[in-house]
C-alpha cells in the first residue's frame, strides 16, 4: 500500500512542478509579474530578478526528472523541498496571500525525500 501512496504522491508533485516550472520557463505573464514584484521588493532595479525565474523553473523541471531516475529520487525530492522552503518564505514575507500551496507541496516532497532517505547514506 505504501508503495502506491508514494507513487501517487510522485505523480501529483510531478504534475504540479512540471506545470509551475514550465510556466516560469516559457514566461507566463503571472510568473513574470511575480518575479518582477519580488525583485522590486528585494531592491533590484526594474524588478531585475527574472533570471531567478529561469533558475527556479529549471530546478523544478529538473528535480521532477530526478524523481523518476533510479538512485536519484532523494536528490530530486531534496531540491524540491528546498525550493518550497524558499517559496513559503517568499509568500509569507513578500508575496502573500497564502503560503499553503507551497507548504503542502513542500510536505509532499519531504515525504518523498524521507521515503528515499536510504540513497543519502551511500
Amino acid at each position: 500500500m505504501q508503495k502506491y501512496i508514494l507513487l501517487g504522491i510522485k505523480i501529483l508533485i510531478s504534475l504540479a512542478f512540471v506545470a509551475a516550472g514550465a510556466a516560469k520557463l516559457i514566461g507566463a505573464e503571472m510568473m513574470v509579474q511575480t518575479f518582477e514584484f519580488l525583485g522590486t521588493q528585494l531592491g533590484f532595479e526594474n524588478g531585475g530578478l527574472q533570471w531567478f525565474r529561469y533558475v527556479t523553473g529549471l530546478i523544478e523541471v529538473g528535480s521532477v526528472a530526478l524523481l523518476w531516475l533510479n538512485g536519484r529520487q532523494a536528490i530530486g525530492a531534496g531540491l524540491l523541498v528546498c525550493t518550497m522552503i524558499g517559496a513559503t518564505l517568499a509568500h509569507l514575507f513578500i508575496l502573500g496571500p497564502s503560503a499553503l500551496p507551497a507548504v503542502i507541496l513542500g510536505l509532499l516532497s519531504a515525504y518523498v525525500l524521507y521515503s528515499y532517505r536510504g540513497q543519502l547514506v551511500k
